[in-house]
């Protein structure tokens, strides 16, 4: 079994069996499948259509989200939730222009989050976490900040704004922005080390329709702008792009 793997299994059968009475309270939520046309990798050196889940779902105090990972609210008091989570850290393959750039394992993040959500239809957050399971000086800290407001447009139809900021220290910063001795001579790009701090803003508009009883069509479009070190990285300035963007699309079904 993969680093990973084993990282992975641990954290789900830690959060699912730190609050075993969610399962007994029955699964609500929204479940699905869609594409999404996005950065190969966090640079921005191309882009590409993946075919992604959609899944937005609660157990009680734990919960499964594609943008949140799995989590348990150890703590739910007056709006305010806390608790580990653990979620998925998507990895590098260095081809392209990138080739000769370190390939990056697919990895996990696990750390802990607190939430402040008084109502249904806004919020604001913070994670920090660790990413575990990667290659020699693949794993380091991050976390991100953010908030979410959604609203109703009429005829059913949901819309949601976030703002989400990233940071992580060095180590993980370099790698995916670093550039050694070695990977310069082979791919042309300049030596660089990355430092710790904000890597990048993220602006968001989602909009949910609804398109027969249980199921909704989800459109999504994004605006990354790297920041600090990231923006700063030889991969970025000759091959990457500072501002980013990406747009998705599925078709959901909500549990009751």
């Amino acid at each position: 079994m993969s680093k990973l793997t084993s990282a992975v299994f641990t954290g789900l059968l830690g959060l699912c069996s730190a609050s075993s009475a969610a399962w007994a309270d029955g699964i609500s939520g929204d479940v699905g499948a869609g594409l999404s046309y996005q950065p190969h990798d966090p640079s921005g050196s191309r882009y590409e259509t993946r075919p992604v889940p959609y899944l937005d779902l609660d157990w009680g105090d734990v919960s499964l989200s594609t943008d949140d990972g799995l989590t348990w609210s150890a703590l739910n008091s007056h709006g305010i939730t806390a608790g580990p989570y653990i979620n998925y850290l998507a990895g590098r393959t260095s081809n392209g222009e990138l080739q000769g750039l370190r390939n990056v394992s697919d990895m996990a993040e696990a750390g802990g989050f607190i939430q402040y959500a008084p109502a249904d239809f806004w919020r604001v957050y913070a994670q920090l976490g660790q990413a575990v399971g990667g290659g020699h000086s693949q794993s380091g800290t991050l976390g991100k900040v953010g908030g979410e407001l959604g609203y109703p447009l009429g005829g059913g139809i949901i819309g949601s704004s976030g703002l989400v900021a990233h940071f992580t220290d060095a180590r993980q910063a370099n790698t995916y922005f670093g550039v050694d001795s070695n990977e310069a001579a082979a791919t042309g790009f300049r030596s660089y080390n990355a430092s710790g701090g904000f890597q990048n803003v993220t602006l968001s508009q989602s909009f949910a329709f609804p398109l027969a009883p249980h199921w909704s069509l989800l459109t999504s479009a994004s605006w990354v702008h790297l920041v600090g070190s990231a923006a700063k990285s030889s991969i970025v300035k000759q091959a990457g792009d500072v501002n980013q963007g990406q747009v998705q699309t599925a078709i959901s079904y909500t549990f009751d």
